[in-house]
């Protein structure tokens, strides 16, 4: 018999700056918050809205990047005890970078339709302020000597692959604050009330609104800002990239942030009395070139798309990870995509990416948007490190 897994609630905090307080600077306004306390508000509200008795879930799948400090361990098992939910509920943390949400919520609905699970629920969680990103590679070496050897003289940062990108897209610098002003542009103007869920800090104050995005940014200000990846070293390197274009404006903001969603087989949900909002339609991964790197989700989109029989006209709504500004753009440009289909309610560049929330966080957006508009079909793809990618397409129901 088959079996269908569905989504039945997709929830997300708000977005804070992923910047610590220091030499009386303030903080980003989530930044005094333990992380499994922050994912902890998310999964009680999760359960609670839903009216489910939390020990009907099976697994509590946990998306998380920097597993270090404060988020070493079992993040996921932390926030469910953090959140007073029930001890027997067990929790597994994965880590495919900045897809590992995503790739939570994946696993969660291959669980489902492979009978494993009834009920599951896929998370994921960043303090980016708490836990800076690459803390866990500090005075440490990730790669290994062949790694090193086969991609001589080295691996580079994100940043020079998106330089690439845009390079070889031939995307100007006028071209990408343009698309960033306009994630900025579209997620002040999208009613973003739905997904989010209130986050009380230590202090009883309770933060409702994202953080992060920013109404009056513009192109033109944004043409101010220094390229943050231009080094003699790298310039020597690829002489390719005449213009250096990639700034913290056209780039994803650090950011902390927590993601959630319920999912369940369809009959679980109709013998709870639960309404499934989606249906996951289906799924793919990919991997690609770890130097120009975040091209993955064009060969994890083709295959998708071969897998479900879906076209990209087909797509209601599609929501590609704006990790940078290149990103995106070419993916649109290799399938020909509709720019006013993606990331309509703003992306990553204007709301932040929390690294292991990220890929709830979108699907959830998705979901939210798919709602608003009546769309049927929407697709959510995520570059990866190390140019691996995931692609899931979801059904409104």
């Amino acid at each position: 018999m088959s079996r269908t897994a569905v989504i039945v609630d997709a929830i997300r905090s708000p977005m804070g700056k992923g910047r610590a307080p220091r030499n009386g600077r303030p903080g980003g306004v989530l930044s005094s918050l333990h992380p499994a306390e922050l994912l902890g508000q998310v999964l009680r509200q999760l359960i609670d809205r839903n009216g489910i008795d939390p020990g009907v879930v099976d697994d509590v799948i946990t998306g998380c990047v920097s597993q270090v400090g404060e988020q070493s361990g079992p993040i996921g098992r932390w926030s469910w005890l953090a959140a007073g939910l029930p001890e027997q509920v067990p929790s597994v943390t994965v880590h495919r970078a900045c897809g590992s949400s995503q790739q939570a919520a994946d696993f969660a609905a291959q669980g489902v339709i492979a009978g494993v699970y009834d009920v599951a629920v896929a998370s994921g969680v960043e303090s980016m302020s708490r836990i800076p990103m690459l803390t866990a590679r500090i005075g440490q070496d990730p790669f290994g000597p062949s790694v090193a050897d086969r991609y001589a003289p080295g691996l580079i940062p994100q940043g020079v692959s998106a330089e690439l990108i845009a390079t070889r897209w031939k995307f100007t610098r006028d071209v990408l604050n343009e698309f960033a002003a306009a994630s900025h542009r579209r997620a002040v103007e999208a009613d973003l009330s739905g997904e989010i869920v209130p986050i009380t800090l230590p202090d009883g104050t309770v933060v409702s609104t994202d953080e992060t995005p920013r109404p009056t940014t513009t192109a033109e200000g944004l043409a101010q800002l220094n390229p943050s990846f231009r080094t003699e070293e790298m310039q020597a390197r690829f002489p390719e990239i005449e213009e250096w274009n990639i700034t913290p404006g056209n780039s994803s903001q650090l950011t902390d942030g927590a993601s959630a969603l319920l999912i369940m087989s369809e009959d679980k949900a109709n013998d709870l009395g639960l309404r499934p909002r989606a249906r996951f339609h289906a799924f793919a991964l990919a991997g690609d070139d770890p130097i120009t790197m975040l091209t993955g989700p064009i060969p994890a989109t083709e295959k998708v798309f071969a897998r479900s029989g879906l076209a990209i006209d087909d797509i209601d709504h599609y929501e590609v990870n704006e990790a940078f500004a290149p990103v995106p753009l070419a993916w649109a440009r290799h399938f020909g995509a509709d720019p006013a289909r993606l990331n309509p309610r703003g992306g990553a560049v204007a709301l932040g990416h929390p690294l292991g929330a990220s890929g709830g966080r979108l699907l959830t957006t998705m979901l939210h948007g798919l709602e608003a508009t009546g769309g049927r079909y929407g697709l959510t793809t995520m570059c990866e490190a190390g140019g691996m990618a995931n692609a899931t397409i979801i059904e409104r129901l």
